[in-house]
C-alpha cells in the first residue's frame, strides 16, 4: 500500500528507514571512513544538512529517478527497491567520487537506496530529503 504526502509520518516503514541510519554510520566506522574532526563552520554545516540533501534530492530523486521509473521496466522492484532507484543510487554514489574516497562513495549507495525507496513509496520529495538531512546530520553530529 502506497501512502502519500505527509502520511509518510504514520508509516512504519519510514521509522525503519530512519532506524537504519545508524547502521550506516558503524558501517562508516568500521570500514574507516568516518573519524572524528573538528567542529565544522556554520556555514558548512548548513550545507551539509541542509543545502547538499535538498539540491541532491532534487536532482537524483526528483528529476533522475522520476525520470527512470516513467519507464516500466524500470519500475519493476524487489522489497520496494526499484530498477530506477538502482540505476539513480549508483549514479548517485559514482557522484560522491568527486569529493569523497572510493569506500565512502561505496558505502553512500546504501542510503541511495533507502532514499530513493520513500521517493518511489510516497510519491514525493519531502521523506527522502527529510532522511537525508537525518543521515547526514548523524554523520555530522558523530564526526564532526
Amino acid at each position: 500500500m502506497k501512502s502519500v504526502g505527509t502520511r509518510f509520518w504514520r508509516d512504519p516503514f519510514f521509522w525503519l528507514a530512519v532506524a537504519a541510519a545508524p547502521l550506516t554510520w558503524i558501517c562508516m566506522i568500521h570500514w574507516g571512513v568516518l573519524t572524528r574532526t573538528a567542529a565544522l563552520p556554520i556555514s558548512a554545516l548548513l550545507m551539509v544538512v541542509v543545502v547538499s540533501p535538498i539540491l541532491e534530492e532534487i536532482v537524483f530523486r526528483g528529476s533522475l529517478q522520476a525520470y527512470l521509473y516513467k519507464r516500466p521496466a524500470l519500475r519493476l522492484s524487489v522489497c520496494g527497491i526499484s530498477l530506477a532507484n538502482i540505476i539513480t543510487s549508483v549514479i548517485f554514489a559514482a557522484f560522491h567520487l568527486m569529493r569523497q574516497t572510493p569506500v565512502w562513495a561505496t558505502l553512500v549507495f546504501v542510503p541511495s537506496l533507502v532514499f530513493g525507496w520513500a521517493r518511489d513509496r510516497y510519491q514525493t520529495l519531502l521523506p527522502p530529503i527529510i532522511l537525508h538531512m537525518f543521515y547526514n546530520a548523524g554523520f555530522i553530529w558523530l564526526f564532526g
